[in-house]
């Protein structure tokens, strides 16, 4: 691990920051850090308020869309609700779904098989509309490179508008709109949306627009919370304000669907962490294993039993999920080892017969294990078909434009892509990307880091100031849960490994033997108890957590790397 400690930032603007509030220096230090260096922008950071969510008709096209859209509504047409088979995606459909539900029956949604119509927009969904009488398609998460589908929809006189949040090719495709931040003629003020964020852009707009209060849009804000999280976006500006606003949602009033979620994990009040582990997983898991609309049927659906079979259904699927990326990982870890000699700055493993569903966990599996931007191939149909990940700072969707000679389609983000190519391509794909990935990537970035946020001494850890800290979630990229770094620590006499296989490292810890004592866990770091043992100083790593015992609750430090 690499610990890397923040630069400080300009203590004047600290200390001011922290005489306006009322706080003390540890906290304004980590708000500057953020960005935040006014009374004024600590109140919006702290109290995120739907008032300061932007003017949807900021976007590009949003007036076209709804314009087309209320013309449909006005003239009964057929409106199809279409997203892709994850959490972004399925949300999506429900949210555009249901919002549109309240001001026309015409409504049908379609989520692509992954195994036999694959990612994105598909000529199988147009058929489908065309056969229903379907004369618009809204697009959820998906669509900006549908130049040719979309094209292909236009002959069998069905338009398009397209809510998409992933980065546009060269061309956009001809569709009434296309709404999506990241269009280099969009000045929309906030980039990092989701698919789910940019349809509440479009449900905000349509709802201004027929006069409708805005505290109508709140219910829907659950949805948009889970993709936010699930997606993995920045949880900054607008997309902060849609998670807090959506995770009160989930803890106070949830819907059906998330009721019976969490009615099989017996989980009380939700973080962003809870969402992305436990809800997320389990909403994918359906579009991993079986089919994308048994989330939209458990997410839409108001009766309780029936909610309640979805969602053991669902949970089925998950544990399905769980044994098979288990064993694929196995079988994956084996074939990186027996290449292990060669000195590779990419990681790509291939089998025809893994699983398609649960590939993109595998890919996250390695990139853990070896840090190595990685791809994980399987066939699908007559072609190959790969998910991507990468290590913290390097672009693996630039690194696969540079190798789309030997691709057929490929689509994503930064740090998570997809792609399909010729069988005949793999080996030449394989070369060319890891020629790219060695001649591009700084070597820094094949060691895990850890950014620290600053320095601190145990006994600034109060109760007011961990307090204070709950109050910058929501957490995520972006704002991530604050990193502190202590040293002169020693163990108290308790240290042990605990768990199976003594895997993990736990201890109470003082600073140059003084007081306070706070109880330490490092999950998987069981191999460093020689490094607490016989009271030797140390120097640890860790962000704050609260844990519960008998009753009593208590600051713990959450353990992230330890050192000498």
């Amino acid at each position: 691990m690499r610990w890397t400690i923040k630069p400080k930032p300009d203590p004047l603007l600290v200390e001011r920051l922290a005489e306006e509030l009322g706080v003390e220096t540890p906290v304004a230090t980590l708000l500057v850090q953020r960005g935040i260096c006014s009374f004024e922008a600590a109140k919006k950071f702290f109290r995120p308020s739907l008032k300061d969510l932007h003017d949807p008709y900021l976007m590009k096209d949003m007036n076209l869309a709804v314009d087309r859209i209320q013309q449909a509504i006005a003239s009964g047409e057929n409106i199809m609700v279409y997203g892709d088979y994850d959490v972004d995606g399925t949300t999506s459909v429900v949210l555009m779904a249901s919002y549109l539900k309240t001001l026309t029956a015409n409504i049908a949604t379609y989520i692509p098989d992954r195994y036999t119509e694959g990612y994105g927009v598909s000529y199988c969904g147009i058929d489908f509309a065309a056969d229903n009488d379907i004369s618009l398609i809204i697009a959820l998460d998906c669509g900006i490179k549908a130049i040719d589908k979309v094209a292909y929809a236009a002959e069998k006189g069905i338009d398009f508008i397209i809510c998409d949040h992933h980065r546009p090719g060269e061309h956009i495709p001809e569709a009434v709109a296309v709404l999506d931040p990241k269009r280099e003629d969009c000045e929309y003020p906030y980039k990092e949306l989701c698919g789910c964020g940019v349809g509440f852009k479009l449900i905000q707009a349509l709802n201004t627009k027929r006069g409708g209060a805005p505290e109508v849009l709140l219910p829907y804000l659950d949805l948009v919370a889970t993709a936010i999280g699930a997606d993995i976006v920045p949880i900054t500006g607008e997309n902060r304000i849609l998670a807090y606003h959506g995770l009160n949602v989930i803890n106070v009033a949830p819907r059906m669907g998330f009721k019976a979620i969490l009615a099989q994990v017996k989980k009380d009040k939700l973080t962003i962490t809870d969402v992305v582990f436990i809800i997320a997983p389990r909403i994918n898991a359906a579009g991993r294993m079986k089919h994308g609309l048994h989330a939209v049927n458990l997410l839409t659906e108001e009766d309780e039993a029936t909610a309640m079979n979805f969602a053991a259904e669902i949970e089925s699927f998950n544990a399905e999920r769980k044994d098979t990326d288990k064993a694929i990982t196995v079988e994956a870890l084996a074939q990186i080892e027996d290449l292990k000699e060669q000195e590779r700055y990419s990681t790509v493993v291939y089998h025809e017969s893994w699983h398609k569903g649960v590939i993109g966990i595998v890919a996250s599996r390695l990139t853990e294990t070896y840090y190595r931007p990685t791809l994980v191939f399987t066939k699908s149909g007559e072609k190959l078909a790969a998910s991507a990940r990468s290590v913290k700072g390097f672009d693996v969707y630039n690194a696969l434009e540079a190798c789309k000679e030997h691709i057929e389609q490929f689509g994503g983000h930064k740090y998570a892509a997809g792609l399909t190519l010729e069988a005949s391509e793999y080996e030449n794909f394989k070369v060319k990307f890891e020629s790219v990935v060695s001649e591009t990537i700084d070597r820094r970035l094949l060691t895990p880091e850890i950014a620290v946020d600053a320095e601190i001494d145990l006994d600034e850890i109060t109760p007011k100031f961990f307090r204070i800290l709950k109050q910058f979630a929501p957490f995520g990229p972006g704002n991530m849960s604050p990193v502190f770094m202590t040293q002169n620590l020693s163990d108290t006499g308790y240290g042990k490994c605990v768990g199976a296989d003594e895997a993990h490292l736990k201890c109470r810890v003082k600073q140059r033997g003084k007081e306070p004592v706070f109880d330490m866990i490092g999950f998987g770091l069981g191999e460093k108890f020689e490094t607490i043992s016989e009271k030797k100083t140390f120097k640890a790593v860790y962000s704050l957590d609260e844990n519960e015992w008998n009753g009593k609750v208590s600051i713990q430090l959450k353990l992230k790397d330890i050192s000498e």
